[in-house]
């Protein structure tokens, strides 16, 4: 029976299914490889990434040894350059001494450039002026979103500011035809809320000039000479981005009348105004800087500050009148849906108001709109912010004079 068994043959399809298995199995085997593949890649990416990072750490080091290894720089300022020589004064220790000038750095050094020096005080490097941090921070970089159009009631003031600022900037050949030194500042006075601001911005807008802006109190520091120090640098880095535009806010706050009670604090005002009586209009000459200063306190300036030669152009900016206050109501409510609104009514309950007061009434009455879930701004919602701005304010006022 056995060799019956082993006797028989072995048929075609026993042969077909072991093919099956064995490709089977190697399509299995093959799916794995690839697999293995794969990670290999992905790991040899993750290495490859892990070996750049390394390099560059390495060459980061390397650099960071190179700058240990090289001497330390010393600064000195160029006092004065004569042929290929230049006279420095080291800082610190004012050590004068002369040095060559490097033939590549003839045209760039100049008296009062600042030079990096070697320990044999070889020049190496020109660096550039030295300013205040406070000084950089004040110049605008983003010009704010004002244009002339969105002031009301002051047309014949704008006119000024744009002879005064504009023309000598972009067309310094009409002064030049005519033989005439242009303006070089402005100062703008009158109430608060009447636009002076405003105006600053809008110049700083249309101005295609570097704008510096500053308060007056920025300029009152707590240690002696900071103050004119930082008048001193504000200036000189209006020079070197000229032409610019450098606005004082609230320059009453550092260009009242000099007085001295004997404290330190006032000295150090008198000093701080000195130098900016010296920078307005001193020996060194302005250049393309035009000034524009703002204040509602005229009467407490200087008269040294108010002369010709430092403010050309001394510009009231009044409280509006009845036209004024329509332009004004006008700019505020060109976006605002209206609803049986008759301006000319209203213009008349605003006798004596501010510009600021009458941004504040139409920002109000939008704010009424809101609250009720309404759609357009009524007569009624005027007259409510009227009252609740202005009426109800003076009687506060009125009322605390009395307790």
């Amino acid at each position: 029976m056995e060799d019956a068994i082993a006797k028989t043959p072995i048929t075609s399809g026993t042969i077909k299914q072991d093919n099956e298995i064995e490709i089977r199995d190697l399509r299995e085997t093959i799916e794995l490889l690839k697999t293995q593949v794969k990670d290999m890649h992905s790991r040899l990416l993750e290495a490859a990434v892990l070996n750049n990072k390394y390099v560059q750490a390495v060459q980061d080091y390397q650099k960071q040894m190179e700058q240990l290894k090289k001497p330390p720089l010393f600064i000195c300022s160029v006092v004065e350059l004569f042929e290929d020589m230049a006279l420095l004064r080291q800082h610190g220790s004012n050590q004068e001494i002369v040095t060559k000038v490097p033939d590549e750095m003839m045209q760039e050094i100049e008296p009062g450039a600042r030079v990096a020096v070697t320990g044999n005080l070889a020049i190496v490097r020109v660096l550039s002026k030295s300013f205040d941090v406070r000084a950089r921070v004040m110049e605008l970089i983003e010009s704010p979103d004002i244009d002339y159009n969105m002031i009301g009631g002051l047309q014949k003031q704008i006119e000024e500011v744009i002879e005064t600022l504009e023309l000598p900037l972009t067309n310094p050949e009409l002064f030049t035809d005519v033989g005439v030194e242009p303006p070089h500042g402005i100062l703008l006075y009158g109430p608060p809320g009447t636009g002076k601001t405003l105006i600053a911005k809008a110049v700083a807008h249309r101005a295609k000039a570097t704008f510096i802006r500053m308060s007056g109190s920025e300029l009152v520091q707590k240690y002696i000479g900071e103050g004119a120090r930082l008048v001193r640098d504000v200036f000189d880095l209006a020079r070197e981005k000229a032409p610019s535009i450098v606005f004082i806010d609230e320059i009453d706050s550092v260009g009242s009348r000099r007085t001295y009670d004997g404290t330190t604090g006032s000295s150090e005002v008198n000093r701080t105004m000195v130098q900016l009586l010296a920078e307005l209009d001193g020996f060194d000459a302005r250049g393309e800087v035009k000034i524009v200063a703002a204040t509602n306190r005229i009467d407490l300036l200087d008269p040294a500050l108010l002369r010709p030669g430092r403010f050309d152009r001394i510009i009231e900016i009044p409280m509006p009148d009845a036209e004024g206050r329509k332009e004004i109501l006008k700019i505020h409510t060109r976006n605002m849906k209206l609803e049986n609104v008759d301006l000319d009514d209203f213009v008349e309950m605003t006798s004596g108001l501010s510009g600021a007061d009458l941004k504040a009434i139409v920002t109000e009455a939008g704010m009424f709109v809101i609250r009720r879930k309404g759609r357009a701004v009524t007569m009624q919602d005027f007259k409510d912010a009227y009252n609740k701005m202005i009426v109800k304010e003076t009687k506060e006022e009125v009322a605390g004079m009395f307790v």
